[in-house]
């Protein structure tokens, strides 16, 4: 048995999340990554990001599984060491901005010559061309303007962010995707390609149907809070020590829950007959509801709602998520040992696949701890070698 992309080799010159995500998702299922890093390391080493005992959080998160070399592509002897491990290798994966591969002289043009079956990856802002192709692109930004934040929150409320870096995420999301694809493909015509998505794009993708509304029917959505524009009720609901959501997407679901509530006269009302009459009548509806539920506590609320097979559950803060029992079910929290911090534990891959061998967890690395091993093994230099490139400043 083994992992899927046992044998497939990346080099990582991605930093931060948008860069690195992918890549960490990809090493999860057996590809081999080495992380390229400048002498100064991955700008999400900084360790005021997520501190965890000097460290960053979120390096320690993302870079998991991943090897560390340090090659400075600024030197022309670096650069040629780049070249070397490019033609033994599958995929390159960057989230530089426009221009910067062609200053490296590591673009595509440049890196298909040298070894035409090689994936090139690259995650920007907005594109690598356009208008727009030079704006900064961190997470708050592209969340802003791709529409998100606008439609998060409460409404009334100042315009919120997703909790999570959405943005950045995305583009890691969506480059592993086109990685997947692109040696597909490989498979097929025993050629690389070139894959380039951006975070705007991918953000605009993510608003799926909202999108579709808009640009079909020009419905401009607000923001709902945890409500929904087109099921009622559909909401969380506080209880007396916390808040419950419950989820009436079906009719039945709707008979069950006025059962739940013991309130005939909520069965009874013309008004609540149907969804289409709920949502219209939203604003009858729900503070009879936020009456009712604030008599009992979540814990009875959820013994009651399960019972009678109405979709709900607790707002849980990530103590409450991740003691639920699907999470050691299904082995969602991985660790490992790192030389520095000790023992971190993460959340885990959440891709499983029948006759894959145990989950792979190793530390994310020091900054260059794997150069002389890894040029030691892939491309057979000698201690002396690998010194005099050190003493040349192309590694470190």
């Amino acid at each position: 048995m083994s992992h899927p992309l046992e044998g497939v080799r990346i080099l990582e010159l991605g930093q931060v999340i948008a860069g690195t995500y992918g890549s960490q998702v990809l090493s999860d299922l057996g590809a081999e990554v080495i992380k390229v890093e400048t002498p100064e390391g991955d700008i999400g080493r900084n360790p005021s990001v997520a501190p965890y005992r000097g460290l960053s959080g979120l390096f320690l998160t993302l870079n998991r599984n991943k090897q560390s070399i340090v090659i400075n592509l600024k030197t022309e002897a670096g650069r040629k060491l780049f070249y070397d491990l490019v033609k033994v290798s599958d995929v390159v994966v960057d989230n530089f901005r426009p221009s910067v591969l062609e200053r490296l002289q590591v673009d595509y043009a440049t890196l298909s010559a040298i070894n035409p079956r090689i994936i090139q990856c690259s995650v920007t802002g907005f594109g690598t061309e356009g208008a727009y192709k030079n704006y900064p692109a961190f997470d708050i930004i592209i969340q802003a303007i791709s529409g998100h934040m606008a439609i998060t929150g409460e409404p009334g409320r100042p315009p919120a962010r997703v909790g999570i870096p959405l943005a950045d995420l995305s583009g890691g999301i969506y480059s592993c995707k086109g990685i997947l694809a692109a040696l597909f493909d490989r498979e097929r015509n025993g050629k690389g390609r070139r894959v380039e998505l951006s975070m705007f794009d991918s953000m605009l993708t993510l608003l799926s149907y909202m999108g579709t509304m808009w640009l079909t029917n020009g419905d401009l959505p607000q923001p709902p809070g945890s409500a929904h524009d087109y099921t009622v009720p559909w909401q969380a609901f506080e209880a007396s020590n916390g808040y419950v959501v419950v989820a009436t997407r079906q009719e039945i679901f709707w008979r069950k829950l006025c059962g739940v509530l013991d309130d005939a006269n909520l069965v009874d009302d013309p008004r609540f007959a149907t969804n289409s009459l709920r949502v219209e009548n939203r604003a009858a509806l729900v503070p009879q509801l936020e009456r009712i539920f604030r008599t009992r506590t979540v814990a009875d609320w959820l013994e009651r709602l399960r019972a009678a097979e109405v979709p709900a559950a607790p707002v849980n803060n990530l103590d409450g998520a991740f003691a639920e029992p699907p999470v050691a079910e299904r082995e969602m929290i991985v660790e490992y040992d790192h030389p520095d911090v000790g023992k971190v534990r993460l959340p885990g891959n959440p891709i499983k696949m029948s006759d894959v061998p145990g989950v792979i967890s190793r530390p994310a690395p020091r900054l260059g701890e794997h150069t002389d091993a890894v040029l030691s093994r892939l491309l057979s230099l000698t201690a002396e070698q690998i010194a005099s490139l050190r003493q040349q400043g192309a590694i470190k």
